[in-house]
């Protein structure tokens, strides 16, 4: 007789897998120093593997000078489109007197609005301005030193990224061998169908954010400029730029594109932004992003959004960028090992449902 196969209660199960994310978790809040700029790597890695193999295939390069120039052609796209909206930050700069002229005005009706609503008379506002000002400016070397820290902290993150996307593309045949060696002969065939899906997946996700923001950048900058508004460029591709943040993107680029707008024209053209920004964010909503986007990530909205605020409560805004192609990761293992599927299927939701039930009616 064969002898029964004993099978854990679901809450034994339940809760060692609870206990497996929460040690999880605090492994990753603990390495996030090293795990972020690891993942980001990781992910422009995957951007680049084309071209850096195309470089090495059809130009003969050796791995170290096709990886070397890959990240060289990275940068510079980055640095041209930081190029582009610095350019149009100086001419905003040109106009730094009717600014403070504009922001003068705006600063008197408000004091009216707050004497006549609150009954504080204009020495009272003054003496809270001042000792506000006060406490700031005897701060400000603390501030200075934090501010300071915080550049040089970014940039050493950044050096860090192009660190780890040079290295995974120049040893990523030795870390594909690691990989199928760690899970054996066996299960070959399932790992070279989770790495290809993985790497098609997201550069198709990484290429139509690209997509993504260009178009929105190009329909705001249209839009603008049919209103009238003076700097109807520099708002465009700060609503495309801001686009690309999940949920929260949006009210950081209405804000600021009502408040340049209000600063450098009249309140009309500022309300007329306002309803623009949000009318461009539901059209990307509800037909641009699930058609550039939502077709190559299939995550359901209440897993998105969930896995959006925990990727900022752990790792702030790195977190929020990268919380949907680690689950989007995440889904394409638990698809493709059977005793993790009905977890692949909490991420995808109804999608799942829909494509079974299709499925189901064609075999029919």
């Amino acid at each position: 007789m064969t002898p029964k196969k004993i099978i854990a209660p679901f809450y034994e199960r339940l809760s060692l897998v609870l206990i497996g994310i929460l040690a999880l978790g605090f492994l990753i809040i603990q390495g996030k120093e090293v795990l972020d700029p690891l993942i980001f790597g990781f992910l422009f890695s995957i951007l680049l593997l084309p071209v850096s193999g195309f470089l090495e295939q059809t130009l003969h390069m050796p791995r170290s000078v096709s990886s070397f120039l890959s990240i060289i052609l990275l940068v510079a796209f980055i640095g041209g489109v930081l190029y582009l909206v610095g350019s149009q930050i100086s001419k905003l700069t040109d106009d730094w007197p009717m600014l403070q002229k504009q922001l003068a005005q705006s600063r008197d009706n408000i004091s009216d609005w707050i004497q006549s609503a609150f009954h504080l008379n204009l020495e009272k506002q003054k003496a809270y301005v001042d000792n506000t000002a006060k406490k700031i400016m005897s701060s400000g070397t603390e501030v200075i030193g934090t501010t300071f820290g915080a550049v040089s902290s970014l940039m050493l993150f950044y050096v860090f990224i192009m660190i780890f996307t040079f290295f995974i593309l120049f040893y990523r045949k030795l870390l594909l061998g690691f990989i199928l060696q760690a899970f054996g002969k066996d299960n070959e065939h399932v790992v070279h169908d989770i790495i290809e899906n993985i790497q098609s997946i997201l550069r198709q996700y990484i290429l139509g954010l690209l997509l993504e923001m260009i178009i929105v950048a190009c329909v705001a900058c249209t839009a603008f400029w049919v209103i009238g508004i003076k700097y109807a460029a520099l708002l465009g591709i700060i609503v495309g730029l801001f686009n690309i943040i999940p949920y929260l993107g949006i009210f950081t680029a209405l804000f600021l594109s009502v408040l340049i707008t209000f600063a450098t024209g009249p309140v009309g053209n500022a309300v007329e932004v306002g309803i623009s920004v949000i009318i461009i964010h539901a059209l990307d909503a509800n037909v641009l992003l699930p058609a550039v986007v939502g077709s190559k990530v299939r995550l359901n909205a209440l897993i998105t959004f969930l896995g959006i605020v925990l990727g900022e409560m752990i790792w702030g805004l790195s977190g929020m960028f990268l919380s949907i192609p680690i689950m989007a990761i995440f889904k394409i293992i638990f698809d493709r090992i059977e005793s993790t599927k009905p977890w692949g299927y909490l991420l995808g939701g109804d999608y799942e449902f829909k494509k079974s039930a299709e499925k189901k009616m064609k075999t029919e």
